[in-house]
């Protein structure tokens, strides 16, 4: 069984952006309105996956990621997918032992920045930089899925 432990934030300034050696932009929807999980297809400009999430909120859930052929993700997207979609330019930042991703979201979610950091447990510690701000991850709202249903745009 696939379990991720990810713990999300949202960013003090973008000084991070100096330290960012590469990105890539993401374009994903779901599949299903989840009761108990969440069916997600991603595809970045060369690869496309399928993932499978449980819907627990906070650091720790059941999770399947699978590469799935480009152009099926495509059409999937086109499709399949409800809408808005979520678009964003992952940066990867090296710290530590650590990769910190940080999604500047697009479209619907313009404006809204956030960190991940993906953990071995739960209680691990990680060195946190000076760019990271409060701490979201049992914030719902935040979830690529809510993001999907309920944009940032739209946030009072």
């Amino acid at each position: 069984m696939g379990l991720e432990i990810e713990r999300k934030f949202l960013l003090r300034n973008e000084s991070w952006r100096t330290v960012a050696h590469h990105s890539e932009r993401l374009r994903q929807g779901y599949l299903n309105n989840e009761t108990h999980c969440s069916v997600r297809v991603r595809t970045s400009p060369d690869r496309a996956w399928m993932n499978i999430k449980g819907v627990t909120i906070g650091a720790q859930r059941q999770e399947f990621e699978y590469e799935i052929p480009l152009a099926d993700a495509h059409a999937m997207l086109d499709t399949l997918s409800v809408n808005p979609l979520i678009e964003k330019v992952r940066y990867f930042v090296n710290r530590g032992r650590h990769v910190w991703e940080i999604d500047e979201f697009e479209g619907d979610n313009a404006g809204l920045v956030v960190a991940e950091i993906e953990l071995e447990h739960p209680d691990e510690k990680f060195e946190k930089p000076d760019w990271v701000g409060e701490e979201i991850t049992h914030d719902v709202r935040y979830y690529n899925t809510s993001l999907s249903r309920h944009p940032f745009k739209a946030w009072a």
